[in-house]
């Protein structure tokens, strides 16, 4: 490999601070983005949108750390009272205390693990895959027993308000995110 090669290898493998910020602000954006794509759902709290498959393909294609930052700043833009979240809620800190809050504390915490997964195994659809996949768990987890809190209702009601409906979708967020990030990637 020559120098000039090693040297633009280098500088992909570690970028400067302003390449950074702008791929954070970028994802935040990408994400305030799929969050415009939501449809109310009946018999449920929790919209359907696109949003956690640009939080999976965030933390998978920008790795653990960026993917996380880039979900802090999405939160704080939201709360900051920019029109990031789903147009289906009422927007702000309302939003981050309503049905859909567990979901949006998981943000920066799916990021991360799903990203952690993808560079702690394989370099390929199966490696990313399991990180969308651990990612995803996290995120209903989460996202559920929010619902139980604030609705105080059983586990049972919770998930057929935020789990169940979702289960197909979700699972092409998954397998989708995790074909892409496999191809392109800007993390290693």
């Amino acid at each position: 490999m020559s120098r000039v090669t090693e040297r633009a290898v280098e500088r992909y493998e570690v970028p400067s601070l302003l390449v950074n910020a702008g791929l954070v602000v970028g994802a935040s954006a990408v994400v305030a983005l799929a969050a415009r794509f939501a449809i109310p759902l009946p018999g449920t709290p929790v919209p359907l949108s696109l949003v956690n498959f640009a939080v999976l393909l965030v933390g998978l294609t920008l790795g653990a750390k960026r993917g996380c930052a880039a979900m802090l700043l999405y939160l704080a833009e939201g709360l900051a009272g920019l029109p990031v979240f789903s147009p289906t809620g009422p927007g702000g800190i309302a939003q981050m205390l309503g049905p859909t809050g567990g979901y949006l504390i998981a943000y920066p915490a799916v990021a991360f693990l799903a990203g952690w997964a993808f560079n702690a195994g394989k370099n390929d659809f199966n490696g990313a895959l399991i990180g969308a996949t651990a990612g995803e768990l996290l995120l209903f987890a989460l996202g559920v027993n929010w619902l139980v809190v604030l609705f105080h209702v059983p586990l049972a009601q919770a998930a057929a308000w935020g789990l169940y409906p979702f289960l197909a979708a979700e699972v092409l967020k998954v397998v989708s995110a995790a074909g892409i990030a496999s191809r392109w990637r800007l993390t290693r």
